[in-house]
């Protein structure tokens, strides 16, 4: 019996309304647009204003990528929700935006894998494919505004605030998922973290007061192995797909800052051509990162029917993860 291929059969995004720049950033912490564009490529991220939750965005993201996919919401067989940010520690985000479709038949959860969320919620939906689940809803949300401390110059210039959504089905064979590669390495957990807030440091006086609620981060260490897990993970999904990076019309790479992109391009030797970038606009959306990007190219019609993309992303964890997939639905 012929095995089930997944793929994607429609995509959407939603971002809030509130640009904060790094001039606005220039007014809150010692810092400048020159330090922040030199060391990041950002310009501007996106803040969710006080009413806005993770459930909220995406439950917007998922409206527009049922649209996409011709899907209605009573069709779906699975949610899965990548973030790090959820509206709170249970119920999980995911059976919010269950609630919020109103789909009814979907069963829902959580995963929690960092920045690379986007990409492992996309080898768990084409799992359940495989397994028989024909439409299943994948979301990577952060709403990291809500985590970070501003008046920490070394974080606060990062983080911005999106969703993603993919909607993913069977395809023809040759399309959809072609490999993927997913790692971790826990001994680096510590390297960017939430301290407080779980079962070790229950939410108190003294965590408040110590700022133990808000993220922290090594930013050279991870730099570190940003650089090299993106090039390394690259090397081994293609492999496994028994590609070359000419092979690939874009190279979509989680976007937490454009020298690690660019770092990670040149040991590959992908070309600005071939690689999308939106880091400047959004700064680091976390698990809606790559999603976003994908999302965005879709929406600008740069995407068509037999284009092999390659997503890779790595977060806290440490996690990364790099996934081959080609564009569109074939013919099934």
């Amino acid at each position: 019996m012929t095995e089930t291929q997944a793929g994607i059969w429609g995509v959407g995004y939603a971002v809030p309304d509130r640009i904060l720049t790094n001039q606005d950033l220039e007014q809150m912490v010692e810092t400048s647009d020159e330090w922040i564009r030199s060391r990041t490529g950002i310009e501007e991220r996106r803040i969710a204003d006080s009413d806005t939750a993770a459930s909220d965005l995406a439950l917007a993201a998922a409206k527009k990528a049922l649209v996409a996919a011709g899907v209605d919401a009573s069709e779906l067989d699975m949610i899965v929700v990548a973030t790090i940010s959820p509206d709170m520690a249970f119920p999980a985000t995911a059976c919010l935006v269950q609630d919020g479709l109103g789909a009814k038949q979907a069963a829902a959860f959580d995963l929690s894998a960092g920045c690379s969320g986007f990409v492992y919620g996309l080898d768990v939906g084409a799992s359940l494919v495989k397994g028989g689940r024909s439409r299943v809803l994948v979301i990577g949300v952060d709403v990291l505004s809500r985590i970070t401390d501003y008046t920490d110059r070394s974080t606060c210039v990062l983080f911005g605030d999106g969703a993603a959504a993919a909607v993913m089905g069977p395809v023809a064979a040759g399309h959809g998922v072609i490999a993927s590669e997913l790692g971790s390495d826990g001994s680096g957990g510590y390297h960017l973290y939430l301290p407080a807030g779980g079962s070790r440091l229950p939410a108190s006086h003294e965590t408040v007061t110590a700022k133990q609620h808000y993220l922290r981060m090594a930013g050279n260490d991870v730099f570190k192995f940003a650089v090299r897990i993106m090039s390394d993970s690259t090397k081994r999904v293609l492999e496994k797909a028994g590609m070359h990076h000419e092979d690939i019309r874009w190279f979509i790479p989680h976007q937490a800052n454009v020298r690690i992109i660019k770092a990670s391009a040149a040991k590959l030797g992908i070309d600005d051509e071939h690689l999308y970038i939106n880091v400047n606009r959004y700064g680091n959306t976390s698990a809606a990162s790559i999603g976003l990007a994908l999302a965005e190219l879709d929406e600008a019609g740069r995407l068509h029917d037999g284009d092999y993309l390659l997503m890779v992303g790595f977060g806290a964890g440490l996690t990364w993860g790099s996934m081959v997939l080609r564009w569109g639905r074939g013919e099934v």
